[in-house]
């Protein structure tokens, strides 16, 4: 599902990192990926809502320690930092990279 925006008009991140949160909270099957200029921004906001566990991934292995280790549900990249060919890659290993579980669950029911 996408949730905006639909056009190039300038817009303020944090109104779509709000909207997807909403909806990746609403059921803990859903994943989210949010992009601005460094991925840092959307990862803020994102995070401000509980049981949201965004990470700004850069590459393939924080991609894939994100998903392995803290369970992140959220995936924010930044476009001014990574090439649309990473993104893609990274998107992929983030939504097929499964959550450990194990010692790392007690640590992200601590987050």
């Amino acid at each position: 599902m996408d949730l905006g925006p639909m056009n190039d008009s300038k817009v303020d991140y944090p109104d779509y990192a709000h909207k997807v949160a909403r909806k990746v909270k609403v059921n803990k099957n859903n994943i989210g990926i949010l992009v601005c200029g460094s991925g840092t921004g959307m990862n803020i906001a994102a995070n401000k809502h509980k049981n949201i566990r965004a990470a700004q991934c850069f590459n393939l292995k924080s991609t894939k320690l994100s998903r392995l280790h803290n369970d992140a549900n959220i995936i924010t990249l930044g476009s001014r930092l990574i090439t649309k060919k990473n993104a893609l890659k990274f998107v992929s290993v983030f939504l097929n990279t499964k959550f450990d579980g194990g010692r790392h669950l007690k640590r992200v029911k601590k987050i």
